[in-house]
């Protein structure tokens, strides 16, 4: 285990004893242990299966490809309506992981056999672009091409952004603000 890993659950407060019941009932499913985006991740044939997290509120065992999977029992839960494939089971003690932990394995396998047979989850590519940008790239056709050329995931940031404010008002104004991130092809967070 990498020094990250094993300090990451050494000095871990707050869910210590639930990630350390999730790690034990994912490793006997005999995945594959990483340490991804700060996070234990678990893989097959090098394909991410399962990640465990925390949160203020809960922690939780993270199936990548959630959304494909049956979920009999459940308890799936997709963190929110942008998320697409992922999806969580939640906890907030050791006691309801035991609880679960058949099940979990069962989801865990599936998982497995999601990526054995190489499936996909249909991820929603096409999305409208608000009024407010459409009006900027009229005035303005080098932003349309600016953020055309953009990575699709950047694009789909700031769809997301610019459309989550209800007033039009605010829509103008965060088109406006990011105008020249588009222009110099930076994401939302500026990357």
């Amino acid at each position: 285990m990498s020094i990250a890993r094993d300090g990451f659950l050494r000095e871990a407060t707050q869910w210590k004893e639930e990630f350390e019941k999730l790690r034990e009932i994912v490793l006997d499913c005999e995945l594959t242990e990483d340490f991804k985006w700060m996070h234990h991740c678990y893989t097959f044939d090098n394909k991410n299966i399962v990640l465990i997290h925390g949160f203020k509120k809960y922690c939780a065992l993270l199936f990548h490809k959630g959304a494909l999977l049956k979920d009999a029992h459940g308890i799936l839960i997709q963190q929110t309506e942008n998320v697409q494939a992922a999806r969580q089971v939640r906890f907030t003690n050791v006691r309801d992981i035991v609880e679960l932990e058949s099940i979990l394995k069962n989801y865990i396998y599936e998982a497995i056999e999601v990526e054995r047979a190489g499936l996909e989850v249909e991820m929603k590519t096409e999305y409208t672009i608000p009024e407010e940008l459409q009006h900027k790239f009229e005035e303005n056709p080098a932003v349309k091409t600016a953020f055309e050329a953009l990575t699709p995931g950047r694009q789909r940031a700031y769809i997301l952004y610019f459309s989550k404010a209800k007033q039009s008002k605010t829509r103008e104004s965060r088109v406006e603000k990011y105008v020249q991130h588009i222009l110099i092809g930076k994401g939302l967070h500026g990357s």
